[in-house]
């Protein structure tokens, strides 16, 4: 793999010169799993030819977004049917290791690759294939601790565009989206501790809750949102959610006892509400259909990408405010109350979240190609990719 290194007057930054109120993402939609940071301080205004380049790379095909801790940056990619995770120096670019097991490419209607975004916890690094490859890393040098192959050791089915749940640590377990409704093995030894039926799981990635007293996960299934107790696996409750092609991928997103889930193929979306044994629908339309890439629900008001492009919806209502068709099938996050998004064709914007209209502080051009992978704000840096894996880290420190 062919890196390029930053530029040369800042191959000394190291993660002390960061922002103060920086803060670390060592997971997929970061440790709240909302995609929302804490971040504060940093830079949303930026001179006409756009914020500072740091560095550049290329990681190899693939989908896969970012997790950063400790000075450090983690990603994936796929070269020559080779799944590669890399670790990368935050502030340079700089390789520190890289990962890499057989793994074929597999271009079905979009280019391939990994989908899955790797999880830092407790020392190690959780990653995971399209083809069921579960791994657990060690995060100094990328020594497999681990592995587990699900479809192979436990005939667990693999969809059709292949796995592309991140790894949630959830306590002593990781736990992913294969299998009717997740599977959990002990984060430290691989051992399996529950395991849901053996059918095709779908695409999004569990999200941890509390459901009275009881620790659980809700997941967006094949054909319906589950909430399983975490302990064990059990089934608590359905609510039936059937797409086209049966592709659920966008993350649910959880706020008190309300659920929001939303699908593409002209399906739509849907505020739920648990009140009792099961839950019940507060409304559904078709105002935001998300394909893959996941809402994120800010002051009341979801903001996310629909088939049409980045659209605002009100949380309570259903209500669509506005649509920016220019964006088209992209991704973002929120920092510092404003959104951080990039486009499917790469411009990367930031903006007021607010439901009067799509008010943009600054905008700037910073990859070709596809972009579907989310952009990620730590530290003071942003990190963005394309689908052939280039990756570019632009300075917002303000420094």
């Amino acid at each position: 793999m062919k890196f390029i290194s930053a530029l040369a007057v800042l191959a000394l930054i190291t993660l002390g010169t960061f922002n103060s109120s920086g803060s670390d993402w060592p997971c997929w939609r970061g440790p709240d799993r909302n995609g929302i940071s804490s971040e504060t301080g940093w830079q949303a205004q930026w001179p006409a030819e756009g914020p500072k380049r740091l560095w550049q790379a290329s990681v190899g095909t693939g989908f896969s977004s970012f997790s950063v801790s400790d000075g450090r940056v983690f990603t994936m990619g796929n070269s020559n049917n080779t799944d590669w995770v890399f670790c990368l120096e935050a502030g340079t670019g700089r390789k520190v290791w890289g990962q890499s097991y057989p793994c074929p490419l597999d271009p079905k209607n979009f280019e391939g690759g990994p989908c899955a975004t790797p999880t830092v916890a407790d020392g190690r690094i959780y990653t995971f294939s399209r083809k069921g490859d579960l791994f657990c890393l060690g995060a100094a040098k990328g020594t497999v601790l681990w592995s587990k192959n699900l479809n192979r050791e436990l005939g667990l089915e693999i969809p059709t565009w292949g796995c592309a749940s991140s790894a949630l640590v959830e306590g002593a377990m990781v736990v992913v989206n294969m299998g009717s409704a997740g599977v959990a093995l002990d984060a430290r030894t691989g051992k399996v501790i529950w395991v849901s039926a053996k059918t095709s799981g779908a695409y999004a990635t569990p999200v941890p809750l509390t459901l009275g007293s009881e620790r659980c996960l809700a997941i967006l299934t094949r054909q319906s949102l589950v909430a399983v107790r975490t302990a064990d696996g059990r089934q608590l409750w359905s609510y039936p959610w059937k797409t086209l092609y049966d592709v659920n991928a966008a993350d649910p997103i959880v706020d008190g006892d309300r659920f929001f889930i939303s699908s593409g193929y002209e399906h739509g979306c849907a505020v739920l509400k648990v009140a009792g044994p099961a839950p019940e629908k507060v409304w559904e339309n078709k105002n935001l259909r998300n394909h893959f890439n996941s809402c994120v629900l800010w002051q009341g008001h979801l903001y996310g990408p629909d088939d049409s492009g980045l659209r605002c919806v009100v949380f309570e209502t259903g209500e669509l405010k506005w649509t920016d068709p220019e964006f088209g099938k992209g991704s973002l996050m929120v920092a510092d109350g404003k959104l951080v998004a990039l486009s499917e064709k790469g411009e990367l914007i930031i903006a007021d979240p607010t439901p009067a209209a799509f008010k943009p502080i600054s905008r700037a051009q910073v990859l070709t190609g596809k972009c579907w992978t989310t952009p990620l704000l730590s530290n003071g840096h942003i990190y963005c990719r394309n689908a052939v894996g280039d990756v570019v880290c632009l300075d917002v420190s303000g420094k």
